[in-house]
């Protein structure tokens, strides 16, 4: 298992490692924290997305979960980001970024995709990312 030990603006030691299932409660609890319900109500099938997603890292500060990273790749063009959160106290210390190098650092030949809220639109500009046109569809719509 891959693990990256760092520290944060703050000197806070944090971890980031592969997801396991005994994390799912406490990210479980960001996205309700998150107002992300849609997750919460659907606990089944967003485990089962965990469990088969090829990008799936935790960031713990003393066994805290404090963030994720979760999305997939082809590990050679496309690298798609679907989640990043940080827990709001642990935010502006320079976990996201650090989570999005390290996952960017696995898979080099690849860009980086992910869709964003107009509240972190701030945040991904900063770190050099552009926006660009998409679309979406749920299959009962």
């Amino acid at each position: 298992m891959t693990k990256l030990n760092l520290s944060l603006l703050n000197y806070y030691p944090i971890t980031i490692r592969q997801y396991c299932s005994s994390d799912f409660p406490s990210i479980q609890l960001l996205n309700t924290q998150e107002g992300w319900h849609s997750h919460p109500s659907r606990k089944g099938d967003v485990k089962l997305a965990w469990e088969h997603s090829n990008i799936a890292y935790v960031a713990t500060y003393h066994d805290e979960l404090i963030g994720y990273i979760r999305g997939f790749t082809d590990h050679y063009i496309s690298l798609f980001i679907s989640e990043l959160i940080i827990s709001k106290e642990y935010r502006g210390l320079g976990l996201g970024k650090e989570l999005l190098d390290y996952v960017h650092c696995l898979y080099p030949k690849t860009r980086i995709e992910m869709l964003a809220t107009s509240s972190s639109k701030t945040f991904y500009e900063q770190l050099g990312y552009r926006s660009f046109y998409g679309f979406r569809k749920n299959f009962n719509e």
